[in-house]
């Protein structure tokens, strides 16, 4: 009992929360650009400046694996940034209110926004901010509503 306390505990510190989400958004990110590379309609250039489709099949393929994979590799990287800053300024939000609500995720994403399009300038920034908090309200709202409440008793 003492042991699922503990673990309990630290599931719920910030720190864990920050790996958690970022090893997730990592996977999550990998997995979705995956997928979309599968259908994309972009075919890398070939070696030597040879096109592609001059190339024997097995290096075709070589490339285009070659490729995928950094695609893969820096989307995946991409989404786990996001992830990490995200529940670390939520994780610090939620600690500073001292309450778990939707302006907790709001914040915490137009601080993301602001912090990823912070190298392109004050208008990007806030533009980066509007985005994500709006998108982030929008989930919050979405994951926090009521769809089907709880049963009045045991028997429903």
């Amino acid at each position: 009992m003492v042991n699922m306390q503990k673990g309990e505990d630290l599931y719920k510190s910030c720190p864990a929360k920050v790996a958690m989400s970022g090893v997730g958004g990592f996977v999550l990110g990998g997995a979705f650009s995956l997928m979309m590379g599968a259908m994309a309609y972009d075919v890398p250039v070939g070696l030597g400046g040879k096109p592609i489709s001059e190339l024997p099949f097995r290096e075709q393929f070589q490339v285009q694996m070659k490729d995928l994979g950094k695609k893969v590799y820096s989307s995946a990287k991409n989404f786990g940034k996001i992830g990490g800053i995200f529940a670390g300024f939520e994780c610090v939000i939620e600690g500073v209110r001292a309450k778990n609500d939707i302006y907790n995720g709001v914040a915490a994403g137009c601080i993301t926004g602001a912090v990823l399009a912070a190298g392109s300038g004050p208008q990007a920034a806030i533009s980066g901010c509007a985005a994500f908090a709006a998108f982030s309200g929008a989930i919050d709202l979405y994951m926090r509503k009521d769809e089907c409440p709880p049963p009045n008793n045991d028997e429903d």
